[in-house]
């Protein structure tokens, strides 16, 4: 399958906004997404097979540092390596714009992320207790970029 990793737009957001539960799962606020993809601190993309959007992340940076927000894949193309294209994707943004580090933080039972952000050399820093939903913990993770 061919995938292109590109700029999110407004259209794009659009598009996706009533089936983020559904298809993406319940991870934000839809509100709360248009207005970081709207932040101009903020970067976002999507993973497309033409017209389709299969998945999206984004980035925030402020001065030196940056915060991944999100990646997220539709559930029915997951496991299709389409997370990894968008991490290094956003990993190359915040290089570009000579960040120092990326800080994550990520719920302590997604196994899947917590591999897929060691494999990329994020480490665990920390942890915020009953984080997600005042239940499940988060690990706060960071790659050095410099």
């Amino acid at each position: 399958m061919n995938v292109d990793i590109l700029e999110m737009t407004t259209r794009d957001f659009e598009e996706i906004k009533d089936s983020l539960s559904s298809d993406f799962d319940n991870f934000w606020n839809k509100n709360v997404l248009k207005e970081d993809l709207l932040n101009s601190n903020s970067y976002f993309l999507t993973a497309k097979n033409g017209n389709t959007i299969l998945g999206f992340g984004g980035i925030t940076i402020v001065l030196d540092e940056v915060t991944l927000n999100n990646i997220v894949v539709k559930k029915d193309y997951r496991g299709l390596g389409i997370s990894n294209k968008l991490l290094e994707s956003l990993i190359e943004i915040a290089i570009k714009k000579n960040s120092s580090f990326i800080t994550l933080e990520v719920n302590e039972n997604n196994n899947i992320a917590i591999h897929l952000y060691e494999k990329y050399g994020f480490e665990k820093v920390g942890t915020r207790s009953k984080y997600y939903n005042h239940i499940d913990n988060a690990i706060l993770m960071t790659k050095k970029l410099k």
